[in-house]
């Protein structure tokens, strides 16, 4: 396994495993998941509900609840300061590990509210964040969240630092959080459905937004969605995920327009299109089986339009290379390949 991590990447996760100890038995969250954050630009990560996204994420930041684990297999190596360091071999507690969370690794919650304590200012937490992870003064900090708060639109943020989290409309909370985040100057923001409890227009600022401050800033972002028109808005590269594993991996441009995965095509099909307000929406046949009962063979093949009898349901398909940058694990290009 290579030690350093490629200086394109500002993140690279090979192989992670990560599982679950419940009542009921061991439930498999994510499964043999690679992929890679280039610098400076955006990683899309999508996927219905229990397809592994968050999962993978919180594994990034050791954030697993007690009854997670890691796979012993697993390596995410993050790039700081030229120094490859492997996420992996360090403890959730260690003085390391709490350095990377929020200051190199910086993360906007779906919910606002799940973050900040009802019972401390918007300044206060934002001044405590800035403090624990950057070398400033008081003073210091305090200017610093002001211009934060400035730059992601807030208006009046003199008063609005002094301000509860709840005195906050859901826009500007999320506004707040995504300003908390960046004030520590991460090397990577992973944005967990970070516009989904947002109307359109809110959401439209919202992505406008991570797309200036993350070319001030030259900042990576891991965007994690189950909304593909959304991630065509933001992303320079995709990893669709189902079930704990990736089912196909690409440019933007490839994942959208030429799409190979069945899985792919449905998400895309799921989407409305301007021009076909009065088609029916093509929702994706049967449900996301449960951890608990993983299908064996192709995760997918419960609900696949191309499954393939004899094969689809005994084994799982390997990794099929489509060009440099896309990869697709089915059957049907292993076949043609």
């Amino acid at each position: 396994m290579n030690e350093q991590i490629n200086k394109q990447y500002v993140l690279e996760v090979i192989n992670l495993g990560v599982s679950f100890d419940t009542d009921e038995g061991v439930v498999r969250g994510v499964n043999d998941v690679s992929f890679k954050v280039p610098k400076a630009k955006t990683l899309g990560i999508v996927g219905e509900s229990g397809s592994g996204k968050s999962v993978a994420s919180q594994a990034i930041l050791h954030l697993l609840p007690k009854n997670g684990y890691i796979d012993e297999a697993s390596e995410i190596f993050l790039e700081k300061n030229d120094e490859s360091i492997n996420i992996t071999d360090l403890n959730a507690d260690s003085k390391e590990m709490r350095s990377i969370r929020g200051g190199s690794i910086s993360m906007i919650f779906q919910e606002p509210m799940a973050s900040f304590s009802p019972v401390y200012t918007i300044g206060n937490q934002m001044l405590e964040s800035i403090q624990l992870h950057r070398k400033v003064s008081k003073g210091e900090a305090q200017e610093i969240a002001l211009d934060m708060l400035d730059r992601v639109g807030i208006s009046n943020p003199g008063v609005r630092i002094d301000q509860y989290p709840f005195e906050l409309s859901g826009g500007m909370r999320q506004r707040a959080m995504i300003a908390m985040a960046l004030s520590t100057e991460p090397l990577l923001l992973i944005a967990d459905e970070p516009t989904t409890a947002l109307d359109v227009t809110i959401q439209a600022q919202i992505l406008e937004l991570m797309r200036q401050l993350q070319d001030d800033l030259n900042m990576s972002i891991m965007f994690i969605t189950h909304d593909l028109g959304v991630i065509a808005q933001i992303a320079d590269e995709v990893v669709v995920m189902y079930l704990g594993q990736v089912m196909e991996r690409g440019t933007t441009r490839e994942i959208i327009k030429e799409s190979a995965h069945p899985y792919t095509k449905s998400l895309l099909n799921a989407i409305p299109k301007l021009d076909l307000l009065h088609d029916r929406l093509i929702p994706i046949g049967g449900d996301i089986p449960s951890p608990l009962a993983r299908p064996p063979g192709c995760p997918f093949h419960t609900r696949c339009p191309d499954f393939i009898p004899g094969k689809c349901e005994i084994a799982d398909p390997g990794q099929t290379k489509l060009s440099e940058t896309h990869f697709v694990s089915c059957f049907l290009f292993e076949q043609e390949g």
